[in-house]
């Protein structure tokens, strides 16, 4: 599913690179990002909540989801940031969400899309995000490096994702300060919990630690809490909750 994925988002790269100078000029004109990185480092347990209509592993949550409404409830139960899913094809994103949510929200807000070329790093900018998402598995070293330096150009902050001890290792290599450890088997979808405990461990100090999938209620946040992270990433519970506001004040206990 990830090659689908990264096969699909290539194609997509000739359109978007016909808009470059627009683009470009759109990143120039955007203010300074917002401090995605200072805000995951506060004191406690912080949540980055997730808009997220879709998802090819767990099909549709919300078709009618609103993501200045739904980010609105975010922000009113604590979230320090936003994760903004931007892709198209299986999540039913739209950059257009990010634009949106940015222009009402308070706290930074991150781009989670899959992002293989330095023109998608502009575009993300241009959106007004304050930080992008890398994801090791669907890059090389040396392409990791370069959108890194390409965030870091442009005042973006990286949250860079990694499934394996491997995949930890290379990010660190990369320079990644922020690492995001997926429970989330790739090849199955299966979620373990004690997959980011195992990795957390082997992570520098200094290092912002954040575990993404499978955080559904307040005894898994306070599970990777008590294993050494910073802050969580919670989409699908959030979504699915009838108080999703109440839920990440739960999360933050």
């Amino acid at each position: 599913m990830l090659a689908e994925i990264i096969e699909r988002t290539v194609a997509d790269l000739p359109e978007l690179r016909l808009r470059q100078a627009e683009l470009i000029g759109a990143a120039e004109a955007a203010g300074a990002p917002a401090g995605f990185e200072k805000s995951l480092r506060a004191p406690g347990l912080s949540v980055i909540a997730e808009v997220k209509r879709r998802s090819p592993s767990r099909g549709t949550i919300d078709a009618d989801l609103d993501p200045v409404i739904q980010a609105g409830e975010y922000e009113a139960g604590g979230a320090v940031a936003i994760s903004v899913l931007t892709e198209p094809h299986y999540f039913a994103g739209s950059p257009n969400d990010l634009v949106m949510v940015k222009k009402n929200a308070k706290v930074p807000v991150l781009r989670k899309d899959f992002m293989v070329d330095p023109i998608q790093v502009v575009q993300a900018k241009a959106m007004g995000a304050d930080a992008i998402l890398l994801i090791v598995a669907c890059l090389s070293d040396a392409d990791l490096a370069r959108l890194l330096a390409e965030a870091d150009g442009w005042g973006l902050d990286v949250l860079v994702e990694a499934h394996t001890s491997e995949e930890a290792r290379r990010a660190m290599d990369c320079g990644a300060r922020i690492v995001g450890l997926n429970n989330r088997d790739l090849s199955t979808f299966d979620v373990d919990l004690a997959t980011a405990e195992t990795i957390a461990a082997e992570l520098p100090n200094g290092t912002v630690r954040v575990a993404e999938s499978g955080i559904w209620t307040v005894g898994d946040a306070r599970r990777m809490r008590d294993a050494g992270f910073d802050a969580v990433l919670v989409g699908e519970a959030l979504v699915r909750s009838s108080d999703p506001a109440a839920l990440i004040r739960q999360f933050r206990t």
